[in-house]
């Protein structure tokens, strides 16, 4: 139990501690691997000397669950976990998942909806004055008013909700610290103002150096179009080299303050993170219930960098890890790797080798590293930028240098490659590569649509460069003599896509030949460009209309489509067509959708009777289970 940090107020003084200097209250389970973020922050502070207990997932009905180790010497660390917990919680149609990835066994109900709220209120019920600091992706995509997608409203900074002092936004490692420091030197809370990645409360402007001010969260709360243009804003002033402060009022309780991003981290100081002593497993108080599944999922995966210049309109890392890509070093990859393969569980796979996107190695451009990205460009999209550096060189070494380790029978890609990024790359090498060693009969691959317009509202290239992605796959895998697939991940209902739109997508499916098993909906999730969308109605970069398809009922006949071939979808897949205006692809050719509906012979005035197609036998044993139900 040594191995890992404190959980008990017994383990606190078996190491001799009398007090804590920080207690470390997060909704996920102790898991100390560096996948996890609260493993990254807590063991950084270990390493700079400070006293560190955790609390996991402590029972928020009752206060004395975050009094486990009484009054921390320096603050309390509050964070949701690794998911936002609303995701954690809820499906897009806004029903309770089944299982906790995060929690023991899977366990569903350990954890609140919004943490961070609710912990820190329960904090500050007994602990008025001490250090509240929030961190996570579930605080740094709310620090300041956003729509919330389950309320369907806007809500307030979670700073004025929760009654924290500050929010340590993006990745916390460097502003962690700095807060650490000032808080050990004796600066009250209220004074950390001046940190980058960190947002503060205060009365009035005088502690802001030459602020963006924000429409107040009266105006973005009543108008839309204020709301878009609030969002540009702050999606404009996320690097941390241009970005200026922002300041939102709220009137009479003040202001909050979003300081500029903190500066991404350099290789050593990545692979410093990454040396860090973690024990890579579930803390042993879960064994009996089978330990916590999201660790299964990534055990044995390595992480090579952080950070994403894609630029997907749906995607919440622009502003949670942002968009200059920062790496680890070979060496400390290997490294990892070679501690790995001592583990009794390792059968010889690395599941992966990656990130959000697993074949970035290298900032976009050099300029990224001295005067940050683009404000008002992409680097991929529409089209590749003309000084983005597209070079597989060093992904390509580090994955060899991997296959070679002793031990490891085969690596693995998951995390999923950038298609346009792979096409732009004018040498065969990682293709090859790619198809010869690392995927096993199918790659997944996210084109996300087939429809430009609904592509370009989603910030994707268009669907010819998946065609051409899917042309030199294809040679790849001819040249090896294998025969694998690319499995498409598709999303239904995103801004900008109609009904036309959708049955664009189903024809494109029925062409593949196969049904997907899953389908997704687009998910508003906080602070993503493409969730503004959704909400207002406006793209906030150019303040145009957006079609958005909110109607419960039109996403379920978009998502139908999709999965045209299962039955029960027929009605809504005859609705979406007769919407569509395309009832030519109602009937028997090899390019229709469903068949004509007609009446069962042994029902005449059954209208309902399905398809002629259906083989008598299933109709038997689908009337026969219908009975047996009654009984």
């Amino acid at each position: 139990m040594q191995n890992f940090l404190p959980v008990t107020k017994q383990e606190m003084q078996q190491r001799g501690w009398d007090q804590v200097d920080f207690v470390y209250i997060t909704g996920d389970a102790y898991v100390d691997h560096p996948s996890f973020g609260s493993a990254i922050i807590s063991r950084l502070l270990e390493s700079r000397g400070y006293r560190v207990g955790i609390i996991p997932q402590p029972d928020w009905r009752h206060k004395e669950s975050i009094q486990t180790f009484g009054e921390p010497r320096l603050g309390f660390l509050v964070t949701a976990g690794n998911m936002d917990s609303m995701v954690n919680h809820y499906t897009v149609s806004r029903k309770h998942r089944q299982k906790d990835s995060y929690s023991p066994g899977g366990e569903m109900g350990l954890r609140p909806d919004m943490p961070t709220v609710v912990y820190s209120n329960l904090i500050r019920q007994t602990y008025k004055h001490t250090p509240i600091i929030l961190g996570g992706i579930e605080a740094s995509l709310r620090r300041l008013a956003h729509y919330d997608y389950w309320d369907n409203r806007v809500r307030r900074s979670v700073l004025m909700d929760s009654g924290a002092d500050l929010i340590s936004y993006g990745m916390g490692e460097h502003s962690i610290l700095q807060i650490a420091e000032a808080l050990q030197s004796g600066l009250p809370v209220e004074e950390i103002t001046y940190i980058p990645g960190t947002v503060y409360k205060c009365k009035d402007l005088s502690r802001a150096f030459e602020p963006i001010v924000l429409p107040s969260y009266e105006e973005v709360s009543s108008n839309k179009h204020t709301y878009a243009d609030s969002f540009a804003v702050q999606y404009r002033n996320t690097d941390p080299f241009t970005a200026k402060p922002l300041a939102e009022s709220y009137g009479t309780r003040g202001y909050i303050i979003q300081n500029p991003p903190a500066h991404p981290l350099s290789q050593q100081e990545m692979d410093d993170v990454y040396d860090l002593p973690y024990t890579d497993t579930w803390h042993p108080m879960y064994n009996a219930k089978g330990g916590i599944p999201a660790l299964e999922e990534i055990k044995f995966s390595l992480t090579s960098n952080r950070g994403c210049f894609g630029g997907c309109n749906f995607c919440a890392l622009t502003f949670h890890q942002g968009r200059i890509l920062q790496t680890r070093s070979h060496e400390s990859i290997l490294k990892e790797a070679i501690k790995m393969t001592k583990d009794p569980d390792f059968k010889g796979y690395i599941h992966d080798v990656g990130g959000p996107t697993a074949d970035f190695r290298q900032p976009s451009c050099q300029k990224q590293l001295t005067k940050g990205v683009c404000q008002n460009r992409q680097c991929l999209f529409p089209k590749p930028c003309g000084n983005l550096q597209v070079d597989h060189t060093d992904y390509v070494s580090l994955l060899r240098k991997l296959r070679k380790v002793p031990g490891v029978k085969k690596v693995f890609i998951r995390s999923g490659v950038r298609f346009d990024y792979v096409v732009a790359d004018k040498s065969p090498v990682f293709m090859q590569e790619l198809v010869k060693y690392h995927i096993s009969g199918q790659l997944r691959v996210a084109p996300e649509h087939v429809s430009d317009q609904v592509l370009h509202y989603m910030g994707k290239p268009s669907h010819q460069i998946y065609q051409t992605f899917l042309r030199e796959y294809d040679k790849a895998n001819e040249a090896t003599g294998k025969k694998q697939y690319a499995v498409p991940y598709f999303m239904s209902s995103h801004p900008g896509c109609t009904i036309k739109d959708a049955v664009k997508l189903a024809e494109y499916v029925r062409d593949l030949g196969f049904t997907p098993e899953q389908v997704q909906d687009f998910y508003p999730t906080p602070s993503t460009l493409s969730t503004c969308m959704y909400y207002t109605g406006i793209n906030p970069l150019d303040g145009k209309s957006v079609y958005v398809p909110k109607d419960p009922h039109e996403k379920a006949i978009q998502r139908a489509l999709m999965q045209y071939k299962n039955p029960a979808n027929r009605k809504l897949v005859l609705e979406g067509l007769q919407r569509a205006g395309r009832m030519e692809l109602v009937g028997f050719g090899p390019k229709c959708l469903i068949r004509p509906e007609k009446k069962n012979s042994f029902s005449p005035g059954n209208k309902n009777s399905g398809s002629s197609r259906r083989p008598a036998h299933r109709t038997t044993i689908r009337n026969t289970h219908k009975k047996k139900t009654k009984k």
